[in-house]
């Protein structure tokens, strides 16, 4: 697939605020995964004010900075404390944006160089304000004409790690509301894996998995479980890091004998992370996330790599409110849709501070077509 953007009106905008804040909201169930656990979204709000020097005219855009401790090594208490510190060195600059946005990397990279998560949030928060003084929804910004078509996405449903009983009644209450994929945390113990994922296939009809251990299995124990399940009624569609981060070589060893899609999430953060995964055979797919690429656009052009390297594509967040999973949509967006769309983390909390940005029904999401993220405060 070949992305090109159209040509882009020059556009001279200038920061006059931005403002960091805690976005604490609760989680209905607590998140278990192989190596966290989550009771309350643990990120920031960034608000960015920009004014149009042409026009005069003023946008405010939205970000989310995503803590996912001990994933991310960053905490909401060192988001807000690199946030604050970006805001004095952006606030009365100038972006000067034309046919890219090499001006919005320029800026972050003087801003917040080593810190991802806080430039993920930040830079988000840019583009949503600069797509909305431009009168074009975020993805169009990003992956220009082309990106204007892509608005549909339909994502599955994570359920995470507790009693296979309880994960069972999870997804068929899931079910319920339209979900048949679903996203099974693993890692643990091999073997309530094993229980959890038989519980579920019994408990709802013709369910499609995708497996995802973030980095809690070893080689020969991924491979185990994906040979008892070869034996079963178990639909696969992906298995998510398998082995830990830094094991490439057991990477390629499931990639080369599973028969199943590895997509790599945790091992992959940059483009030099996904030459070393194909150069290892480690890696059918990857995950993108804005967090850990540092925004929406080093995660877009690590799709575009993927693809040119012949790999699918997962989008997926961090345990992530309205704001950052409507972020990473618009990233899906841009690239033309995706493989395997992980946008869920919504419907795992308990309240949403937000509206807008896409109308959803059960597991389909529709964009808006409306200026930017196109999310408010509720």
């Amino acid at each position: 697939m070949e992305y090109r953007r159209a040509a882009m009106p020059h556009q001279r905008a200038r920061v006059e605020r931005v403002e960091p804040s805690p976005l604490s909201v609760p989680l209905v169930d607590p998140f278990v995964i192989a190596s966290a656990r989550v009771d309350v979204t643990r990120a920031v709000l960034v608000t960015v004010t920009l004014r149009d020097e042409a026009t005069g005219a003023r946008a405010v855009g939205l970000g989310e900075a995503a803590a996912l401790p001990p994933v991310t090594r960053e905490d909401q208490p060192d988001l807000l404390r690199q946030l604050d510190g970006a805001a004095g060195v952006v606030h009365g600059r100038r972006l000067d944006v034309g046919d890219d946005l090499s001006a919005v990397d320029a800026l972050l990279d003087a801003a917040l160089p080593g810190a991802p998560v806080a430039r993920a949030g930040l830079e988000v928060a840019l583009l949503d304000a600069l797509a909305r003084l431009r009168g074009i929804p975020a993805r169009v910004l990003l992956g220009g004409e082309p990106a204007r078509r892509a608005r549909t996405l339909v994502t599955d449903v994570t359920i995470p790690i507790h009693d296979p009983p309880y994960m069972a009644r999870l997804a068929r209450g899931w079910h319920a509301r339209g979900f048949d994929c679903f996203k099974i945390k693993v890692g643990i113990d091999r073997d309530q894996d094993l229980r959890a994922i038989r519980a579920i296939r019994d408990a709802v009809p013709a369910p499609r998995f995708r497996l995802d251990a973030n980095g809690g299995y070893t080689s020969e124990e991924a491979l185990s479980l994906l040979r008892e399940l070869a034996t079963e009624d178990v639909v696969i569609e992906c298995f998510e890091q398998p082995c830990a981060a830094g094991d490439v070589d057991g990477m390629a060893r499931v990639a080369a004998a599973s028969g199943v899609p590895i997509v790599a999430d945790e091992s992959v953060k940059t483009r030099a992370d996904l030459e070393r995964l194909v150069e290892a055979g480690a890696a059918d797919g990857v995950n993108l996330k804005l967090a850990k690429s540092g925004g929406m656009i080093a995660a877009f052009e690590l799709g575009r790599a993927a693809r040119t390297a012949g790999l699918s594509i997962m989008c997926g967040g961090m345990v992530e409110t309205r704001v950052g999973m409507t972020a990473a949509a618009q990233v899906a967006a841009a690239l033309g849709g995706v493989e395997f769309v992980d946008l869920d983390t919504v419907y795992l909390l308990r309240e949403d501070p937000f509206r807008g940005g896409y109308a959803a029904d059960g597991p389909t999401y529709v964009l808006s077509d409306e200026p930017g993220l196109a999310v408010e405060r509720a």
